[in-house]
């Protein structure tokens, strides 16, 4: 872990080929914390968790929750190459902790044992397996192949790889050739995720594909994106990292500028901004003990994935010396893009970033620090990269305090009293960059009780080429002759909601106005309509801007001083539902798109909004599918699944970089507290 004033707006970050390529010293990992503990538990157990130095060898016991270790990640893959055939050419796709089940009543006092889940890939044979290995005993608890046609996510590896092979194909370069381009190395080749739309030709029936769509620079170290080389798609079978075939739609010129962003090509800066500093002479108001993280009344334990980067575990409120659960795992855990361009080049853009690319595996590493001002305490990360090598990402994650500006505040203009506090938030993140785009993650925690996730797009735009005088009706046009298409950014959050306890049930909100008559003879009258929603099926529910729709989750048995269940409200961000139609081919593996709201009793095997493997599903899975059952879903373990996106039309400001647009979510308390749970926040010194 690393601790550093950060008084950068933005840091610098090494290449995800860089780390992914080279292995790393293992961090030591902490032990700490507790589900459902309050006072002498939780200091005596605190008591004997230190910060262990650099380089030392003796570690505490990691807590059941913490991510593996380099040490474990690097002690799974050799004990599931020493018991299983595991050959030199095998590809690992991940290698990441197989999570203790959620129990009824989470007590730590037999730890469960730490095993590693393993998805790894056989390219001769053309098959994947899952695998546990059990660390304390060194055993393969499971290893089963994948069923046909699944597909686990593409890694970095495949993708330096792929490029390489079309780099090479002769027919890739017969193309170039047409469009009278002769240098190769110029040539940027992004592997692009193949999907499954039912055009695929017979060749590519049961293989490992990618779709490659291509850019040249015009000179080393400029921006590749600003010359799209349009009409040209490689299909690479993955496997075997061979060219399949160039499909090649027609010649159109490359456009005519640049558009670079980096370095030496950025303009003169501006002369007339002074320093901002954030100064905490005295430190941080948090405390990390290991993956714990205890501020102000909030305490939780960090995660990470490699499929989703930053997981929350264990989410508590401290409240007149109780601690009181409102989360117990939270995460991102997938995405889609889909673009809205229906030609032969971009009917198929519809990538699943987390589900086929794993925003974890592709974290930012913030050397120098990440959008935040302040005193930062970083976390690590640890992956494997394809050969099964433990890969530390330093300084993956970043947690800080923020000022929000005005918490609460009234004057009485009768007794001359004033009062007003300034709000603070905790806020934990990481960013991640696929491909073309960046993403940050942020959540935050608020003096209030307010939990809030955000995320932040940034990067640039996906483009294509424009002929001379051409305008597409499907994207915009944003330097000479270079379109962005519109597209989509479509998320899932999975909350698994623990308020105050196991046994939850969820109740939508809607405020409307009364009919004309005898309840509203003034025509003024508007009410609250909740309705309680029983079953998956009831839960299958959209956003309504109109009635300013929010859902409650509730306990039906803590109920707090006015007699009501205690409560918290998942309040809506921006959102806009899908755009693309319901019987689109997408639709069979991104069906969780189709509503805002989903909620399913918690199935320890149901991670994933569009299952485990969306890469290449013929048929398509999660959500759609699981919610069919129509389980019931009050008084239990609930996981609550909220979907919100941000629709793109691009504008010539979001060239060559794209200013930061944000969208989210936040849960707000509702009769979870008796008051106002911020009246004991300090006045301003």
């Amino acid at each position: 872990m690393a601790h550093a004033d950060d008084l950068h707006s933005g840091g610098s970050t090494t290449s995800r080929r860089a780390f992914l390529g080279a292995s790393a010293a293992t961090t030591g990992v902490l032990a700490a914390g507790r589900w459902l503990v309050t006072g002498a538990a939780h200091a005596a157990e605190r008591s004997g968790a230190t910060q262990s130095s650099a380089g030392s060898k003796t570690r505490p016991a990691p807590h059941p929750l913490d991510p593996l270790t380099t040490d474990e990640i690097e002690q799974a893959v050799a004990v599931l190459r020493k018991q299983k055939p595991i050959g030199n050419s095998w590809r690992f796709v991940s290698v990441a902790l197989a999570e203790p089940n959620r129990p009824l009543a989470w007590q730590l006092a037999d730890s469960p044992a730490r095993t590693a889940a393993i998805v790894v890939m056989d390219p001769s044979a053309g098959q994947a397996f899952e695998a546990i290995v059990d660390l304390s005993t060194e055993e393969v608890t499971k290893y089963e192949a994948l069923a046909a046609g699944l597909q686990p996510m593409v890694i970095s590896d495949e993708c330096d790889q792929c490029e390489a092979a079309v780099k090479r194909s002769p027919e890739f370069r017969a193309a170039l050739a047409r469009r009278g381009l002769n240098d190769v190395e110029l040539v940027m080749v992004d592997a692009w995720s193949a999907g499954m739309y039912g055009t695929e030709p017979a060749e590519d029936r049961g293989k490992r594909l990618a779709r490659a769509l291509c850019w040249v620079r015009s000179e080393a170290g400029d921006n590749g994106y600003a010359r799209p080389l349009e009409g040209i798609v490689a299909v690479v079978d993955l496997h075997k990292m061979e060219v399949l075939r160039i499909e090649d739609y027609g010649v159109v010129p490359l456009p005519p500028t640049s558009g670079n962003w980096a370095g030496d090509f950025l303009p003169t800066p501006r002369n007339d901004l002074k320093p901002l500093f954030v100064s905490q002479p005295e430190g941080t108001s948090f405390t990390v003990t290991g993956q714990e993280v205890q501020w102000q009344k909030w305490r939780f334990r960090v995660g990470f994935t490699p499929r989703e980067g930053l997981v929350l575990h264990t989410v508590r409120y401290a409240d007149r010396g109780q601690e009181r659960p409102v989360l117990y795992r939270a995460s991102i855990g997938e995405m889609v893009v889909p673009y809205g361009d229906p030609g032969e080049c971009g009917y198929r853009k519809n990538a699943f970033d987390i589900g086929e690319f794993g925003v974890g595996m592709l974290a930012n590493s913030l050397v120098l620090g990440c959008d935040c001002l302040g005193k930062i305490h970083y976390f690590d990360a640890h992956v494997c990269n394809g050969a099964g090598r433990a890969v530390t990402i330093k300084n993956a994650v970043c947690l800080h305090e923020e000022d929000t500006g005005l918490l609460w505040k009234h004057s009485d203009w009768r007794t001359g009293q004033s009062e007003a506090r300034r709000g603070r938030r905790l806020v934990v993140s990481f960013i991640s960059t696929i491909g073309n785009y960046d993403y940050g993650f942020f959540w935050s925690f608020g003096q209030d009780g307010t939990i809030a996730c955000e995320v932040k797009l940034t990067g640039i735009v996906n483009t294509t080429a424009l002929k001379p005088g051409e305008r597409s009706p499907f994207g915009s046009e944003i330097a000479p002759q270079l379109n962005a298409p519109l597209h989509q950014h479509i998320f899932a959050a999975r909350l698994d909601v623990a308020v105050d306890g196991e046994g939850n049930s969820i109740e939508e909100v809607d405020t409307v106005s009364v009919p004309a008559g005898p309840e509203n003879p003034h025509h003024n009258a508007f009410r609250v309509e909740t309705t309680p929603l029983a079953g998956e099926l009831d839960a299958r529910r959209s956003v309504k801007g109109a009635a300013a729709r929010f859902w409650r989750i509730v306990n039906e048995g803590r109920r707090n001083r006015l007699g009501r269940p205690t409560g918290y409200r998942l309040v809506p961000g921006e959102n806009c539902p899908p755009l693309i139609l319901p019987d689109a081919a997408v639709m069979k593996r991104a069906g969780f798109v189709a509503h805002q709201l989903w909620v399913t009793p918690y199935d320890p095997n149901q991670r994933f909004a569009a299952g485990d493997y969306p890469n290449q599903h013929p048929t398509g899975d999660g959500l759609p599918y699981w919610t069919a059952a129509d389980r019931p879903i009050k008084n239990t373990p609930l996981v609550v699944w909220y979907v919100f996106g941000h629709t793109h039309v691009p504008r010539p400001e979001d060239w060559p970089v794209m200013p930061v647009a944000s969208i989210g979510f936040s849960l707000k308390p509702d009769g979870f507290f008796d008051q106002n749970p911020a009246l004991d926040v300090p006045p301003p010194v």
